[in-house]
């Protein structure tokens, strides 16, 4: 498992692009028939992926990491599969996860094993984890039912969807909070105006970017941004310092994940317009 250590909120002025990159943009987890996971230092967050082409793929704890006999004996998970059907075994239960269909897997399950339905159209799981320190049950989330808001307007090109998987009046968990937001056509921007949240971090995974786009993703402090270029798939870190926002040449989708000590969704510093540098 590679370890990834976040600079502060003063050393990251000083990055080159090339190093604020390595700190944190993930661009190589999605491969066949592997389990990929970073271990990031920000509220200790697991971010992997499982793409089980062929065969079924088990996922271990990383002893030297996590200081574990399972994966789960100290942790909660949150999957979103953005590809084709898939199954989820955890502790001899199985549940099909469909594509944007979401599970969250509380902490104390032994075995969780990932497969797809279909070879030919594989599954890909993407999953946050963060240290639990209290055992939720197991629990599905279908994406044609699971809550959804509607934000933003075609004035400002940030009109969006938000679906509410994992949070306190949907699936229940310790510290995980998980969800999904898509653009509708013609709207680019997410997450604008900007916001930070002081008591928790943050994950995105930007997906559904079409071949010959990029996303604009913004991050650093308010007076003091920087960006960086993301394409399909590709995974951004945000600690509780920066901003989190993007504007995509075409829309897409993204999946955001956070953990801290407090999982109310609507508790973030909000940053005026007039203030970004």
């Amino acid at each position: 498992m590679e370890m990834r250590y976040t600079p502060n909120n003063i050393d990251y002025r000083h990055q080159t692009t090339e190093q604020l990159k390595k700190s944190f943009l993930i661009d190589h987890l999605f491969v066949d028939n592997k389990i990929e996971m970073i271990y990031t230092d920000i509220d200790r967050a697991i971010v992997g992926t499982a793409l089980p082409v062929t065969e079924p793929l088990k996922l271990e704890s990383s002893p030297k990491e996590m200081s574990s006999d399972y994966f789960t004996q100290k942790r909660e998970i949150g999957v979103i599969n953005i590809g084709g059907s898939g199954k989820i075994n955890v502790d001899g239960k199985e549940y099909l996860v469909e594509y944007k269909d979401a599970i969250y897997i509380g902490r104390g399950k032994k075995e969780i094993i990932f497969s797809s339905s279909n070879t030919e159209l594989p599954a890909k799981f993407y999953f946050v984890s963060y240290p639990a320190h209290a055992e939720f049950k197991t629990e599905l989330a279908k994406f044609n039912v699971t809550e959804s808001a509607k934000l933003g307007s075609v004035k400002t090109a940030n009109k969006r969807t938000i679906y509410k998987y994992i949070h306190p009046n949907g699936i229940k968990s310790s510290q995980l909070v998980m969800g999904l937001t898509e653009l509708e056509e013609g709207s680019v921007w997410n997450t604008m105006p900007v916001h930070t949240h002081q008591r928790r971090t943050e994950v995105y995974m930007y997906f559904n970017i079409e071949e010959d786009s990029v996303v604009v993703h913004l991050m650093g402090e308010p007076d003091e941004t920087r960006h960086l270029i993301l394409r399909n798939q590709n995974i951004i870190l945000s600690p509780s310092w920066s901003i989190h926002s993007g504007v995509g040449t075409s829309k897409y989708s993204f999946i955001w994940a956070m953990g801290g000590e407090n999982q109310d969704f609507d508790d973030m510093d909000s940053v005026s317009m007039n203030s970004l540098k």
